[in-house]
């Protein structure tokens, strides 16, 4: 994509080759060659090819035992307590709405009842004969001036 630079400086010198050193250690204990307590058996595996491949096995890494632990968890105790108060609190929960509908229906009633009383207790005075002593109301007449009633 970019151009390639034609006018490189030319090399400067001779490249130098750094070859490693061995690091001699003398251990203060001598070694010496312990032998394992069980040596592994040599396996070997043919591939499809024809090629045979020869190692010894690896066995798998073996987890340390546990300490032994109840047969019901903790968390599953309170998951279990935490169901069943739910439950009983939906219970009532459920128990309350229907007390509440209960009483808005009741209330409901009594408002419609006082309604049906009082208006016909008005309709009584307003419609009802002279004759048993009650006030007279004349309606064509009655007059009705910042919220008081002049008949």
């Amino acid at each position: 994509m970019y151009p390639d630079r034609t006018n490189r400086a030319p090399t400067e010198g001779a490249v130098t080759v750094h070859q490693p050193a061995p690091v001699t250690v003398i251990p203060s204990v001598p070694l010496a060659p312990v032998q394992p307590s069980t040596v592994a058996a040599v396996q070997s595996i043919v591939l499809p090819d024809g090629r045979i491949v020869t190692g010894y096995a690896i066995d798998a890494a073996k987890p340390e035992p546990v300490a032994a632990k109840s047969a019901i968890s903790r968390t599953a105790v309170n998951i279990a307590l935490g169901g069943i108060g739910f439950g009983a609190i939906c219970g009532g929960l459920l128990l309350l709405t229907t007390f509440i509908a209960a009483l808005a229906a009741l209330v409901q009633q009594l408002i419609i009842l006082a309604a049906v009383v009082f208006g016909g207790w008005i309709a009584i005075q307003i419609f009802g004969g002279g004759s048993r002593g009650g006030i007279t109301v004349n309606a064509r007449k009655a007059v009705i001036k910042r919220n008081h009633f002049h008949g």
